[in-house]
């Protein structure tokens, strides 16, 4: 194949003939084919429905600690369950609090108390210019969160093994940067995992602002793909050796564990962020779903367990990966036009078209009956400053609508790349 690029301007007109015409038979067969976002397939659900009969008679609402979990209570969490994403995330059950079916709702309650009460000093929202540091491409409900309270966002450019933090511990010397959003490991859209440089970089952060925090969402926390995962460090053990562990707020969820819409939610920090954020609960719930933290605890039971279970998952999920990115290789490669991430876990492949496409792209997509994630939504605000980004989801769809949606995408990626050369062509 040959590099567009360097194409001709009558090889150029060529191929728009003939990819104009491919694109016409494509919209002629009213497909309506959906790789929007990253939810599990109907067979990835299946795996899980043991849950709905695990607890089968009135012994079995009992928690560890002999408490009936249908009644009030329990304002962290029941033990069993605390241990278990203890053991995930690799913390003392002590530093663990148990919310309900999404870490979504945890972020955005952490940062509204924040906005309300602060972080260790004045309300944020009585504060000038909050802003936070966003690791962009990145996960478009995190952005949707900060703008919401208006929070300023500031762009940082994500490299291969990370976040840039040479931009980052430059701009936290600004007393108005209040954090940073990001999700460590098999990044969303990215799907790759922060360097132990990357990590040691964020613990070994000296911030202005005495009221920082880094949101650090490891949602894919055990999403491999195979037996050689990505490894991530722990950071509150890095964060430690500088005294930072106040510093950090991680969650996450067993949404693509078990049930999305019916999973349970964790969230893990130091000693003093736990005992500030469960004073607060004190007022705010007497307790979440004690009975889906029974269900979870018994049917889960354990890391090495949730690690098998994960590996049902990569079994359905890799040959869906495998499917765009064969794709993608045999159309695109060589082209100029295109690059794209190969993550080793996660739920999502980072597609760059070139500078300037992404949108037509996305447009013609649509026209041609293929929904992607809305085109610019991986940074703040919607905007993508090169107008190359596009999110890829392969996970929901079946390998043979996955297989027609990326053959209509890479179609629309030749299409919208001969008429932007086209424009400059001689």
């Amino acid at each position: 194949m040959s590099d567009y690029s360097k194409l001709k301007k009558e090889e150029l007109l060529k191929l728009k003939e003939q990819f104009s015409e491919d694109f016409e038979k494509v919209k002629a067969k009213g497909l309506k084919l959906d790789m929007s976002r990253g939810k599990p397939n109907k067979i990835q659900l299946d795996l899980s429905n043991e849950l709905n009969d695990i607890l089968k008679s009135d012994s079995d609402y009992k928690c560890e600690s002999g408490i009936d979990v249908r009644n009030y209570g329990v304002l962290d969490g029941i033990p069993e369950c605390k241990r278990l994403f203890g053991e995930i995330l690799g913390v003392d059950d002590s530093n663990i609090i148990i919310f309900g079916a999404s870490s979504l709702t945890i972020m955005y309650d952490y940062i509204a108390q924040c906005m309300i009460f602060g972080a260790g000093g004045k309300p944020w929202s009585a504060q000038e210019n909050v802003t936070f540091l966003c690791p962009a491409p990145g996960y478009d409900r995190h952005f949707g969160i900060l703008q919401h309270f208006g929070i300023k966002m500031i762009n940082i450019p994500m490299n291969n093994d990370g976040p840039d933090m040479d931009k980052i511990e430059e701009l936290v010397k600004n007393s108005n940067v209040k954090g940073v959003i990001c999700v460590p490991k098999y990044t969303n859209p990215e799907g790759i995992t922060f360097s132990d440089e990357v990590v040691r970089r964020f613990a070994a952060l000296k911030p202005a602002a005495e009221d920082f925090r880094v949101i650090w969402d490891n949602a894919y926390v055990v999403h491999d793909f195979n037996d050689t995962p990505d490894s991530l460090l722990n950071i509150f053990d890095v964060a430690k050796e500088y005294g930072n562990e106040d510093l950090f707020i991680e969650v996450t969820s067993t949404s693509k564990i078990t049930f999305p819409g019916a999973g349970v939610s964790a969230l893990a920090a130091s000693d003093k962020n736990i005992a500030a954020i469960k004073k607060r609960m004190t007022i705010q719930i007497i307790g979440h779903d004690k009975i889906n933290q029974l269900r979870h605890a018994r049917y889960l039971k354990n890391l090495s367990n949730v690690k098998e279970h994960m590996k049902k998952h990569a079994e359905i999920i890799r040959p869906k990966f495998e499917t765009v990115l064969n794709a993608f290789s045999n159309e695109l490669d060589g082209l100029g036009i295109a690059r794209w991430t190969t993550p080793n876990g996660g739920y999502f492949i980072s597609l760059y078209v070139m500078a300037g496409t992404a949108q037509k792209v996305g447009a013609l997509c649509k026209e041609a009956g293929v929904t992607l994630t809305k085109v610019g939504a991986t940074y703040p605000y919607g905007i993508d400053p090169d107008d190359s980004n596009i999110r890829i989801a392969p996970t929901f769809p079946d390998v043979d609508e996955l297989e027609a949606a990326v053959e209509i995408l890479c179609l629309c990626i030749k299409l919208a790349a001969v008429e932007k050369l086209l424009e400059t062509a001689e």
